[in-house]
């Protein structure tokens, strides 16, 4: 099968970046066989990144399972704005890791950082251990439920990337991930920000005097994520960046 064949058949499937799609599964596959199952399993819906096993994000390969959460460009937000943050050593928190892509980059271009993540999925906690470990450590649980408990006060920067899309929209989502990512990687409850509630309600016991929390989210709920977080007594305000059209809402204690 060539790699114009490919082509085709990614077209008529609906993909868009079909040329792009191809040569990255023509450069995947061992062998003629494994190409035809690879471009079988593409054409048939399931996204591209479960099929080559692999995502891109911030310049690093991140491995990603089947059901896990893709790692989104847009996410490099909070790596960009954690990274002016981290100090050499900080402790940091990756809560609701997913594979760990966040983690990963921050491990990359922070220095000396001690990295924790954690996700209540064990698919996602599964997958996160061959990305971060064992430069990092890796935690199944609910949110700090998860946290070793001698980091309590001691965390310098928690990052969050929760589930923000209010439930009702999940059926308006692209197939993609609707159909093949686990739905507690989507779900925010009726608003969306019932999961940035709950981080804002407890962030503070594990945080230093002066650390932060950031926690992606859209432009249209960071007004709902920034009150969750003033409710608990921080000072909060939105980071938008254009390029990879991601939005963060920022918090620290008052000083």
């Amino acid at each position: 099968m060539s790699q114009a064949e490919i082509v085709e058949r990614l077209r008529a499937a609906g993909c868009v970046y079909a040329e792009d799609e191809a040569a990255l599964l023509v450069e995947a596959a061992d062998d003629a066989d494994e190409l035809e199952a690879m471009v079988a399993r593409r054409v048939g819906g399931e996204p591209l990144e479960y099929v080559l096993g692999w995502v891109e994000f911030a310049g690093l390969r991140i491995i990603v399972e089947p059901g896990v959460f893709v790692p989104r460009r847009r996410t490099e937000v909070l790596v960009n704005e954690a990274g002016r943050l981290a100090r050499p050593g900080a402790i940091v928190v990756d809560l609701c890791c997913g594979a760990g892509a966040i983690g990963a980059a921050l491990l990359e271009t922070c220095e000396g950082i001690e990295l924790h993540a954690a996700d209540i999925d064990p698919a996602a906690v599964a997958c996160a251990r061959l990305n971060l470990e064992p430069d990092g450590h890796v935690h199944e649980g609910d949110l700090f439920a998860a946290i070793p408990f001698d980091l309590k006060g001691r965390v310098d920067i928690v990052v969050v990337n929760a589930p923000y899309v209010p439930t009702d929209a999940i059926e308006l989502m692209p197939p993609e991930a609707r159909l093949y990512e686990a739905t507690v990687a989507l779900d925010g409850g009726s608003d969306g920000v019932d999961v940035h509630r709950r981080i804002a309600s407890e962030v503070g016991e594990w945080l230093v005097p002066d650390g932060y929390v950031l926690i992606e989210t859209s432009q249209e709920q960071a007004p709902l994520t920034i009150t969750a977080l003033e409710d608990a007594g921080f000072s909060a305000w939105m980071e938008r960046d254009e390029e990879v059209d991601g939005t963060a809402v920022i918090a620290t204690r008052p000083i």
